[in-house]
């Protein structure tokens, strides 16, 4: 039986025009590569948000209050939340969220062994669909976190989706969101197209996973990494376009590429500080404070979640 990253590549692979979800890129050695792209000279976007974080993550707690409970969605880089939970006054509970169970309870070693009597409950789970978060910790409020613009991944529909449910999980507390902003393309253009190739290695992993995984028989010289800003959607779009004709197998099936077919493996949406705060307001957050470092990058916003009963 196929896993879920192998019928999600079957219909991706059947479906025209071809597109899979980014979330799988994050396989081990994929989570490697996009460490390596964060420390990259052109890829700007952690740079400038934990800058934010490392200047304004007192004013952050402030806002939190005494005893808050963090809910980070996808357990990404731990050098973030780290900045969050050394800021917060006595965080009662961390709560990481993420589809890799591996990923989660290295996680959540690394940090109960850094923070003495931290209450670490990670939760494996597509944050992307519905899911249950456990009870309240205690009567501190509960913030969400989720940093590193990777609202930007989803669709419009998508985004307004997640943050629906957050505001319900949230309920009474806060979202720190993270958001890459709108600038100049040719800056965009550099952060995905970087002069080491570690980008386009990160984007053709996708293929090389599923070689590993499932058996399939891509070959990966045969496909280029393509990445262009699509300025009317205000959007990075990611690709890997097909060098010839070919056929390829996975999980038994075939299928055809032709000279210059792709499949689109991610979108990375950029944002203005009025278009993300209106889709806060519809998804029912009350948008708080922004911060930006200087140049005006990347923004962190404060989203206050209506009082409700938890989702």
């Amino acid at each position: 039986m196929l896993s879920p990253f192998g019928r999600d590549l079957q219909e991706a692979l059947a479906a025209r025009p071809r597109s899979i979800s980014p979330k799988y890129f994050y396989d081990v050695e994929g989570s490697r590569l996009f460490d390596r792209i964060c420390e990259l000279p052109e890829y700007y976007p952690t740079r400038a948000e934990i800058s934010i974080l490392e200047r304004s993550a007192g004013e952050m707690a402030a806002l939190a209050g005494r005893g808050a409970e963090i809910v980070e969605f996808g357990a990404g880089s731990l050098r973030k939340v780290r900045l969050l939970l050394g800021a917060f006054e006595a965080p009662a509970r961390y709560v990481p969220i993420d589809i890799s169970g591996e990923h989660l309870r290295d996680a959540a070693a690394i940090l109960r062994g850094e923070i003495a009597g931290l209450d670490v409950r990670p939760v494996v789970a597509d944050y992307s669909q519905a899911f249950e978060l456990p009870p309240p910790a205690g009567p501190g409020r509960r913030i969400g976190f989720f940093p590193g613009s990777t609202i930007g991944n989803f669709t419009p529909e998508e985004a307004l989706q997640f943050l629906r449910r957050a505001a319900g999980m949230l309920c009474g507390g806060a979202l720190l969101l993270g958001a890459d902003l709108v600038k100049d393309p040719h800056v965009l253009h550099a952060a995905y197209n970087d002069a080491q190739g570690v980008t386009a290695a990160f984007n053709l992993n996708l293929l090389a996973r599923a070689n590993r995984e499932l058996g399939a028989n891509f070959v990966l010289p045969q496909f280029a990494h393509y990445a262009f800003y699509n300025a009317p959607a205000q959007r990075i779009e990611m690709h890997l376009v097909s060098r010839t004709d070919q056929v390829v197998a996975v999980g038994g099936e075939r299928y055809a590429f032709a000279e210059g077919d792709s499949l689109h493996t991610e979108n990375s949406c950029k944002f203005t500080v009025a278009g993300l705060r209106a889709l806060a307001r519809q998804a029912g957050f009350r948008p708080g404070p922004v911060w930006t470092d200087p140049e005006r990058l990347f923004s962190v916003h404060w989203l206050h979640a209506p009082e409700g009963a938890s989702a």
